[in-house]
């Protein structure tokens, strides 16, 4: 029996077995601990597997399966369903990675075309793989053994000739004896719905590990991986210059007002625009947010772009492009400093908070592109971006956002803005400690109506007892709120314990 045959049904079995394991796991509400022992099983299998069949994984993209294993578990620490969102899409993205160049190739050196590519790769693999690992990777034909398919028809048969005699037989023996009838009943009796969610959950998630596997054991190089970055269309230094140049000088127009409108203050604002400082902020962040992110990929495009053939347009482009990220920095800056006025004005929400965080990630990435492109490195870009990608999803999970949006909107609040009982109650279990310890600091109302929110929310996380949702989030959250439950009642009237 070849390899591709052994390895092939060794992926059949273990789709199969991870199928049900994921509908036993997967189908519930929230999702928690149940992820970690998902993909702690799907990588366990792929290693038995690849050792048993001795298949050598000696790509640089095994070693992305130890960041999947730590997203998934991430599931398990914060509750936010934004965290786990940037989870899921971190995971998704090593394990993609990890399949294209599990046995051979390099993810360090290589370009943003190339990890382009491997993703496209990956979803490909994922989406028809099962069905190349059925018709042409596994030889049905050097199956030892040939008589099982004449047994197995020969089963078949059987069934079909049994079943109608059985329905027969069956309904007249039901309608012969009531006990008869509610004990066949009670055998036969099917909830459609959710055996339809069963089926779909478990082959949902054998064809996604069959093809999965598929990528990582069967396939020995990433086809054409050397050859995605290479330049097919190019534009000349004079091109590349004139777009770069008007742009640059857009900016820096751009830069100018913005350094006027600094100075000026409130006063100039309203003389120009008509609008308060905190709508003059709320007006252009997202934009400014916006423009900073098309920028790095417009400069990454225009330096793949540009025709290599002359030292002094690269050195033009070196030029245009630095200034460029020098401009963009003070353009991120003056967007900070909207969102520092509008959140004095508003208060801090998820969205402002994940942008800002976004903004952070940006300008590491514009650091990241000077020093590598910039510097004839180009080919180190992606693998450091992917590397602080993983980093700020990292650093997101400890700096727990919800709990900093309430610390943040309760300082507000003390310095006279109002504090929104509906939106900071709205958040995940991520921020009840700092809910229950900031709760002494909220006026009677705010303080009555988040005492009430917080013992129903104890009695929603002491009754979801599922190990699989578990979380460190909401455990301690409960924790939080069964520790100081005496005072929280005694914040209350009769009227809010009311359900």
């Amino acid at each position: 029996m070849q390899t591709n045959t052994r390895v092939g049904l060794g992926v059949l079995g273990v789709a199969a077995i991870l199928g049900i394991l994921g509908d036993m796991l997967l189908r519930v509400d929230s999702w928690g601990l149940n992820i970690g022992v998902w993909i702690g099983a799907l990588v366990a299998a792929l290693l038995l597997l690849a050792w048993r069949q001795q298949v050598c994984l000696l790509g640089e993209g095994r070693w992305l399966l130890l960041p999947a294993l730590l997203f998934a578990v991430l599931f398990a620490w914060r509750d936010s369903a934004t965290l786990k969102a940037l989870d899921g899409l971190a995971l998704l993205i090593a394990l993609a990675l990890a399949a294209v160049c599990g046995r051979v190739g390099s993810l360090r050196i290589v370009g943003v075309m190339t990890y382009a590519y491997h993703l496209l790769i990956a979803g490909l693999n994922v989406a028809f793989g099962p069905i190349l690992l059925l018709l042409s990777d596994i030889a049905w034909k050097e199956i030892p053994g040939q008589g099982w398919r004449r047994r197995a028809f020969a089963i078949g048969r059987g069934l079909l000739l049994a079943l109608p005699l059985l329905v027969v037989f069956g309904a007249l023996f039901a309608s012969a004896d009531p006990v008869f009838d509610y004990y066949l009943s009670a055998v036969f009796r099917f909830d459609f719905d959710s055996l339809g969610t069963h089926l779909f959950i478990i082959l949902f998630c054998a064809w996604g590990v069959a093809g999965w596997m598929r990528g990582m054991l069967l396939r020995e190089e990433p086809a054409g991986w050397d050859r995605a970055d290479r330049q097919f269309v190019s534009l000349g230094g004079v091109e590349i210059v004139i777009v770069l140049g008007l742009l640059d000088l857009l900016f820096l127009t751009f830069v100018l007002l913005q350094l006027r409108m600094l100075f000026g203050g409130a006063a100039l604002v309203r003389a120009t625009t008509d609008l308060t400082f905190a709508e003059y902020a709320r007006n252009g962040f997202f934009e400014l947010v916006a423009a900073s992110a098309l920028a790095l990929p417009l400069l990454l495009l225009a330096h793949w772009l540009l025709r290599k053939e002359r030292a002094v347009e690269e050195r033009l482009f070196r030029l245009l492009a630095g200034g460029q990220v020098l401009l963009l920095f003070v353009i991120m800056a003056s967007a900070v400093q909207r969102m520092r006025l509008y959140q004095i004005a508003y208060g801090l929400t998820e969205l402002r908070f994940y942008t800002m965080a976004f903004m952070g990630w940006l300008a590491v990435l514009f650091l990241l592109f000077v020093a590598t492109v910039l510097r004839g490195r180009r080919e180190r870009f992606a693998f450091g971006a992917l590397l602080s990608g993983f980093l700020a999803v990292g650093v997101l999970h400890a700096l727990n956002p919800d709990a900093r949006i309430i610390r943040a909107n309760v300082a507000n609040m003390r310095a006279g803005h109002v504090f929104d009982v509906d939106y900071n109650t709205s958040l995940s279990a991520d921020a009840i400690p700092a809910l229950v310890s900031r709760l002494s600091d909220l006026p009677l109302s705010e303080r009555r109506s988040t005492a009430g929110y917080l013992l129903k929310e104890a009695t929603s996380l002491s009754q979801s007892r599922d190990w699989r949702c578990w979380s460190l989030a909401r455990s301690q959250g409960l924790q939080a709120i069964q520790k100081d439950r005496v005072a929280l009642t005694q914040d209350l009237t009769p009227i809010d314990l009311t359900p």
